[in-house]
């Protein structure tokens, strides 16, 4: 099947009228079908039957919460999961438990804001995604030497931004909290500001932009962090 119109999405959510809510607008706005999981314990059994392309997963469920839902999911499948949260402060402790999520969204939101994100998810995640006729941003990295090479021409780093994009490129597609950033980028723990890690993104994207055509390779997720996307 191609196209958004036969996507599925799997909407984990026990509050019947927000997954209403999200099932109107994904038909809506994305032309994706979808089925409601209102239980965590029934989430894995409704997966293996019905196999949708995408999961939007609630955090706090009955039967079974979406910490342990996404790792009987991950533990069998790598179908794009979007966790979301009724808490910001949640979002810290997800991104530590490296649970392989895709995408964090946070309560209240726009349910405009979840179909983008459900899109942005499933072009990250196809396998021909970047089958567009668009050149690929080909990036190596050598540690050893604190060189990094985009479509084979050397990025003038700073160890610092080398630190950031190593940390990034390692897991493209995850999502890093700007204090688990900051740890990348000095070893020794020292206090910095979530503006100097901002800062350095800045400075790292400027750089890999004018090697990649102005893509952008580097990520915000609002009030989270930053992830690095390959073109």
């Amino acid at each position: 099947m191609t196209g958004e119109a036969s996507k599925q999405v799997m909407i984990v959510e026990d509050e019947p009228k927000i997954a209403s809510l999200l099932a109107d607008y994904l038909l809506a706005q994305g032309g994706f079908g979808s089925f409601v999981v209102p239980r965590g314990d029934l989430a894995l059994g409704e997966f293996r039957t019905r196999r949708p392309d995408i999961v939007l997963l609630d955090l706090m469920l009955p039967g079974l919460d979406g910490i342990e839902v996404c790792k009987q999911l991950r533990a069998e499948s790598n179908v794009p999961v979007i966790m979301v949260t009724a808490r910001v402060e949640e979002i810290d402790r997800l991104l530590g438990l490296e649970l392989g999520a895709d995408d964090y969204i946070c309560k209240p939101f726009s349910p405009r804001e979840v179909v983008a994100r459900v899109k942005a998810v499933l072009r990250r995640t196809e396998p021909n995604a970047m089958a567009d006729g668009k050149g690929r941003c080909e990036l190596e990295m050598d540690p050893q030497q604190y060189l990094a090479l985009m479509n084979g021409q050397a990025l003038s780093l700073t160890p610092v931004e080398f630190s950031l994009l190593e940390t990034l490129a390692k897991r493209p597609g995850r999502v890093f909290s700007r204090e688990q950033l900051m740890n990348a980028m000095y070893q020794d723990y020292r206090v910095v500001t979530d503006r100097a890690v901002d800062s350095h993104i800045k400075n790292l994207r400027r750089k890999l932009d004018a090697e990649c055509d102005g893509l952008n390779l580097i990520e915000s997720v609002y009030g989270v962090g930053y992830r690095y996307v390959p073109q």
